[in-house]
């Protein structure tokens, strides 16, 4: 049975370097043909590209084990990022294609934001490239952990003795693929691999909770009510005014996430954004429902037919394991480590972008070359990836909770600034730089000082993406109507 399995998934990856290999030859010799793909990105790939790397690890296996967890009241995090996202492609999309091109040709947020507010431009690329990076090797770790713990779910004592356990085995064979089409490629393959793995996400998003819930020892029609979770299909259970806030909440993260709104700049014309938030948000609908769909399903079928899941977040795993032919098993697994590939390649590349243009050329070599800058892209893809590798090293690390640090980081931290930049004329540099830090700080000190929940908003505290949006907000408006003589002209 595992044959067919490691079949499938051997198909996929050769799927992935093939893609890499080929954007290769098609968009690497240049800084924009390297990370942004000349912006020539069709709405199509743009659409999916965006929901793909949004749409990590967390989506089939975060969000299903929460559901399976605690029952459909963790659902209020699916739907406040979907309104977020809506948000996101009628606010941010088209001004930051037009202000990007118009503002110096920008290539990465932090020399958008540079050329934005020339006053503080080194301070906005060095700070603003220093968060990306740090929340990036979180982030990448959290979709590292997703690849480990599929390998030492599916594929226990099976893969070759490499002298680690196949946790660590299944981090290095994720990492090593993505790096692969990734320094290869650059952005270009990034996309087009994002297009094909969020058409395999979707697909199998589709097909579980249908087979689980109507196939051979299914959970349809009265065993969902059966589940042994008081108010298991309830939105409200145990709901508090906490938990409802902070997982609305997580839409809030949209604005700030410099792995996905790269997508909007990278579109080949502003006409286009409209139909590419189209395409994203009925794709992200069906996305999530499904996602919803395997946790409460899930959950009802295991119970069903007595079948123990020690880690929640395994679920997915599990029923595809259980439920299908080896092929299509591998093919499920596929559509998991394209959820978690797609991602990691993004944050990646982001995170090269800035090492690359905000430190490497702004301190080190500032005439240097085309080719010489997409090489220091390529090492610097890998030195990220190895920071992430080491912080995922952990068994123990839940995908969800490194999801919500560095979600919150980032959307506290770039969400008010980025929404601001684009549609206020009258904020300043030092209004910016003052966002930036409150926001990355807030959130930092509230995860340290533990304020924060292990779930976010249900059994703890307030997520800290709240305190932290708000601080930022409130701190660039204060600071940029006491520096308003410095504002810079905000592009029509």
């Amino acid at each position: 049975m595992q044959t067919g399995t490691l079949i499938s998934l051997t198909l996929y990856f050769v799927l992935m370097i093939g893609i890499g290999l080929w954007a290769w030859r098609r968009s690497t010799d240049t800084s924009e043909g390297y990370l942004l793909a000349g912006r020539n990105l069709s709405p199509s790939v743009a659409a999916l590209s965006a929901g793909a790397s949004d749409m990590s690890g967390w989506l089939l296996l975060g969000l299903p084990g929460a559901l399976y967890a605690a029952g459909l009241v963790e659902a209020w995090i699916g739907i406040g990022l979907f309104v977020g996202a809506l948000f996101n492609w009628i606010i941010v999309a088209p001004r930051l294609r037009k202000q990007t091109e118009e503002l110096g040709n920008a290539l990465t947020i932090p020399e958008f934001l540079a050329n934005r507010f020339p006053d503080k431009a080194v301070a906005l690329r060095v700070i603003s490239a220093l968060i990306v990076v740090v929340f990036f090797a979180v982030y990448t770790a959290a979709g590292l952990v997703g690849g480990g713990k599929l390998f030492e779910t599916s594929f226990a004592g099976l893969l070759p003795d490499a002298g680690m356990s196949d946790y660590m085995l299944g981090i290095w064979i994720t990492a090593l693929v993505v790096l692969g089409y990734t320094m290869v490629g650059g952005f270009l393959a990034v996309s087009l691999t994002d297009f094909v793995q969020g058409l395999i996400m979707v697909t199998a998003l589709v097909i579980m909770p249908l087979v689980v819930m109507f196939g051979e020892g299914g959970s349809a029609g009265g065993s969902l009510t059966e589940v042994d979770v008081p108010g298991f299909l309830s939105l409200t259970q145990g709901l508090t005014l906490l938990g409802f806030i902070s997982a609305v909440t997580w839409g809030l993260g949209y604005f700030g996430q410099p792995h996905i709104i790269v997508r909007f700049m990278a579109i080949d014309t502003v006409a286009k954004v409209k139909n590419a938030r189209n395409i994203g948000m009925t794709w992200m609908g069906v996305a999530l429902l499904g996602s919803i769909g395997i946790g409460i399903a899930g959950r009802a079928f295991a119970e069903r037919n007595g079948i123990v899941v020690d880690d929640p977040e395994t679920i997915f795993i599990v029923l595809a394991n259980l439920l299908f032919h080896p092929l299509i098993t591998g093919f499920l697994l596929a559509a998991l480590l394209a959820a978690i590939m797609s991602t990691i390649s993004s944050q990646l590349l982001v995170a090269s972008s800035s090492l690359t243009e905000d430190f490497y050329k702004l301190f080190f070599r500032k005439q240097a070359s085309e080719r010489e800058s997409v090489n220091v892209g390529r090492i610097c893809v890998a030195l990220v990836a190895l920071a992430a590798i080491w912080i995922a090293s952990d068994p123990e690390s839940q995908v969800l909770g490194l999801v919500s640090n560095a979600w919150a980081g980032f959307g506290a931290a770039f969400g008010p600034l980025i929404i601001l930049s684009l549609t206020w004329d009258r904020m300043t540099g030092a209004g910016a730089v003052a966002g930036l830090v409150t926001g990355a700080a807030v959130v930092m000190g509230w995860i340290a000082l533990g304020w924060n929940s292990a779930l976010p908003g249900f059994d703890g505290g307030l997520y800290e993406i709240v305190p932290g949006f708000i601080a930022a907000w409130v701190a660039i408006w204060l600071v940029s109507k006491a520096t308003a003589k410095s504002a810079a002209p905000l592009q029509a």
